[in-house]
């Protein structure tokens, strides 16, 4: 199989890496996570310009129809910069929710607007307890008149204090765990009720825990249809895990480089240390990691964008989230060594990518939980 990305994806890759060096180098990274936003408004733009934020919505919203193999060497580019923008909680997830199951009205109320950067979006759908366990819902939606009431706890919401709007899963009938009963919504920011608690996650990015109280919305916030909201959250959050797959061979490649750079340049006993065997050993088994990563990751993009049936989608999406899962341990663990007790300073960026990898790992679902999500559906 060629793994190698196509001309239209490598122009593209080398579109944002020259974004990269003009506006996101490492000191310019450290800005942006310290401000009060945590986010550049001047880089989003950027990336609205160059047709990123368009690029994996329909055409008759304004976009480029692409998917998750068009997207993989974009966010390669992004792991290696370790972008800190809500490209994930916009693109990948809450516009990925009103694409897939929102009506005609919906689709032209938010993409367009989403595709111009002019929107920005998040998916409130985990809680509390819930773990890996995408059907774990027991955020309330109860009719009143021709609208919901909504009632309930949200965790770890990304990008949720700088959203437009909110797609909030919650359960209209059964029990917390019945895989039937959950529906999705469009909540506009602002809508009272809604109580937003911010703040910075391990790989500095922007997330926030939401309380729902009663909060009303028109029957129009309805995404999809009443009860049946459990295959669209699994199919858009298999895209996003795809996704972040990608993203982590980004992130693996700059870890390798930097290790390698820093073994070609540190002296002990007056030699370079990578001139010592055991360390060449070391980085060959890094190398390695980044390849199979790259391969499974192409896997899962690719799955996603062409396999109709649900479960090997998922099958093959929790075999690429295993082996990523497992390369990103690896690799940040060991480049984190290799550099030795300066690697987890503040200063080196090798610790912001080790922190990123370590985040990956456990996003949707570590290697436990997909390994046992790929036997059941053996």
């Amino acid at each position: 199989m060629n793994f190698d990305y196509s001309e239209e994806q490598q122009l593209l890759a080398a579109s944002i890496r020259r974004l990269v060096e003009k506006q996101y180098d490492f000191e310019t990274r450290k800005a942006i996570v310290a401000s009060d936003t945590g986010v550049s408004a001047a880089v989003w733009r950027s990336l609205a310009d160059l047709g990123m934020l368009a690029l994996p919505l329909p055409s008759d919203a304004g976009g480029f129809d692409g998917g998750a193999v068009d997207l993989m060497s974009a966010m390669e580019a992004f792991g290696e910069a370790l972008l800190v923008e809500p490209y994930l909680a916009t693109v990948a997830l809450a516009a990925q929710m009103i694409q897939r199951g929102g009506t005609a009205e919906q689709r032209q109320a938010w993409l367009p607007r989403v595709g111009t950067g002019d929107a920005r979006l998040a998916f409130a759908h985990a809680e509390r307890g819930a773990r890996y366990n995408l059907a774990h819902v027991a955020t309330r939606a109860a009719r009143d008149g021709a609208g919901y009431v909504i009632d309930g706890r949200k965790s770890v919401a990304l990008h949720a204090a700088g959203a437009n709007a909110l797609v909030v899963t919650a359960r209209t009938s059964g029990a917390a765990t019945d895989r039937d009963g959950l529906s999705a919504f469009i909540v506009a920011s602002g809508t009272p009720g809604v109580k937003l608690e911010p703040y910075r996650t391990l790989d500095q990015m922007r997330a926030a825990d939401i309380a729902l109280n009663g909060v009303r919305v028109g029957a129009d916030a309805l995404l999809g249809a009443t009860d049946q909201a459990l295959p669209l959250v699994e199919e858009v959050v298999d895209f996003a895990t795809a996704l972040i797959c990608a993203e982590a061979v980004g992130a693996i490649h700059y870890a390798c480089d930097a290790t390698l750079e820093y073994l070609k340049t540190r002296k002990q006993f007056g030699a370079p240390i990578g001139s010592f065997q055991a360390l060449q050993h070391r980085m060959v088994d890094l190398v390695i990691s980044g390849e199979q990563a790259r391969s499974m990751a192409s896997l899962a993009c690719a799955s996603v964008d062409s396999e109709k049936d649900p479960r090997k989608r998922m099958r093959m999406v929790s075999a690429a989230k295993v082996r990523i899962a497992d390369a990103c341990r690896h690799v940040a663990q060991e480049s984190v060594q290799l550099h030795g007790g300066m690697g987890m300073t503040e200063e080196m960026k090798i610790s912001h990518t080790f922190r990123r990898l370590t985040v990956i790992a456990q996003q949707f679902g570590d290697a436990d939980y997909h390994l046992e999500r790929f036997a059941a559906l053996s």
